[in-house]
């Protein structure tokens, strides 16, 4: 396989999932946008994986290649209908690419936080193993405030009703985090626009906590990271043969 990942901040990488990709054998290339790195021909690609950053997906003046890169997500989804998997940001940007709206929420939720799978998320093949209620991270203060057209909402909580959505048949968004490793936590304390929200939804004290409560819960995000992806796997492996 090979992937492109849209990157918007360094530190906002793919970051387990580089150690699943190696072990499946598959080959991925990383744009960082937000340096003017530009999108490339998409026609070589298996795969679009967008991940997380600081900036709002409104903020096109500030950050002029969220139009671009929003063309490109739409026009890999609708026209060459292929798998994309978008996290946080780039959750919030398959919906806004497909006509949906991401508005800023009351509070930023950031921390651990219980998540339920709906009836369309207990059916979905990507969720599969998953059960009916899981521990995510979280880390952001926009969401999905409308659906795009062809959207199922496939996880919620009470924070954020709009947790994971797929659109069409194979693609995908994900406002927690998944791809957890042992620097995440400090690598984006690190950014001024994340610290803020994390005193902000948190409070200092519990803030200064937050690096070691998901040290301990890292083995588990870790076993939901690999599962997730041998489910993606197995959905790219269907689809491709379904398209051959």
């Amino acid at each position: 396989m090979k992937i492109l990942v849209f990157q918007h901040l360094a530190v906002e990488h793919p970051g387990i999932f580089r150690d699943l990709w190696r072990e499946d054998g598959n080959q991925w290339d990383a744009v960082e946008l937000d340096a003017g790195e530009p999108i490339p021909d998409l026609s070589g690609y298996d795969l679009l994986v967008a991940m997380g950053g600081p900036m709002d997906v409104w903020q096109e003046e500030q950050h002029p290649w969220l139009v671009p890169e929003k063309a490109a997500i739409r026009h890999w989804v609708k026209e060459l209908e292929r798998p994309y998997l978008g996290i946080c940001l780039g959750h919030q940007l398959l919906a806004e690419a497909l006509g949906g709206k991401v508005s800023l929420m009351a509070k930023p939720e950031v921390g651990l936080a219980a998540v339920g799978l709906t009836s369309a998320g207990r059916r979905d093949p990507l969720l599969d193993g998953f059960g009916v209620s899981m521990e995510t991270f979280q880390w952001h203060g926009a969401e999905i405030s409308r659906l795009p057209v062809d959207a199922e909402v496939l996880a919620a909580n009470s924070a954020c009703p709009v947790q994971a959505i797929r659109c069409g048949r194979h693609a995908y968004g994900f406002q927690y985090h998944v791809e957890l490793t042992a620097t995440t936590v400090s690598d984006w304390e690190a950014i001024p626009e994340y610290k803020a929200s994390l005193e902000e939804s948190l409070g200092a004290l519990e803030a200064a906590r937050l690096a070691g409560k998901v040290a301990e819960r890292l083995p588990d995000f870790r076993i939901a990271a690999r599962k997730l992806n041998d489910n993606l796997r197995a959905l790219l492996y269907r689809t491709f043969s379904q398209n051959a």
